[in-house]
């Protein structure tokens, strides 16, 4: 049940996104827009309160609650970049806004940018974590929330995995020839000499 409910919460996220960006820029309808749009965190709500009910009413949590949470978590952290993203793209077809720009590949500005990303993750992470903790506490019966408590180093995994390759993409961003740094030192690996 949980499992489809999440799959039913990921299709109305596009939906209500695609949806209030169409509204917006396609049917020139600002307030169906701004219906649909304050909708796509609405959804996130209805699935941890389906959650929670379901275990306070006596449910044993199994992993599809803590992919929940999980989704929870990612969606809070993404979700608005995610409508930025379309926001751009729908503005230039429909709307004869600038056409999106490139991220940056190098330089001080791309590590800005993982840098963001990375952020984006510890807070996925952390409104996860803080998801699953609540629902642990909500139902109060270890043997009830175990599968809850297991999906704990998951989050850890995701964590470390992201932090490695953050790490990774911003070295090779400031090495990478023709970087150079902001002042215009000289960065190993290329740039100015």
């Amino acid at each position: 049940m949980i499992v489809g409910l999440i799959l039913a919460c990921e299709a109305l996220f596009w939906i209500f996104a695609a949806g209030g960006l169409a509204a917006r820029y396609v049917l020139r309808r600002s307030r169906l827009s701004s219906a649909l749009l304050v909708s796509v965190p609405l959804v996130d709500l209805v699935l941890l309160a389906v959650i929670a009910v379901h275990l306070a009413l006596g449910g044993t949590a199994d992993s599809s609650h803590g992919l929940g949470a999980l989704y929870l978590g990612f969606t809070v952290a993404y979700g608005s970049s995610v409508v930025g993203w379309l926001d751009v793209r729908f503005a230039h077809r429909f709307a004869g806004g600038p056409p999106p720009t490139r991220p940056p590949k190098r330089g001080i500005p791309a590590v800005r940018r993982e840098a963001a990303a990375w952020l984006r993750c510890v807070a996925a992470c952390a409104v996860g974590a803080g998801v699953l903790g609540a629902l642990i506490l909500l139902v109060g019966d270890p043997e009830r929330t175990a599968a809850l408590q297991q999906t704990f180093p998951p989050l850890g995994i995701v964590l470390a995995i992201h932090t490695v390759a953050s790490v990774w993409i911003a070295a090779e961003a400031l090495l990478r020839p023709g970087s150079g740094a902001e002042d215009g030192d000289a960065v190993a690996g290329g740039g100015r000499r």
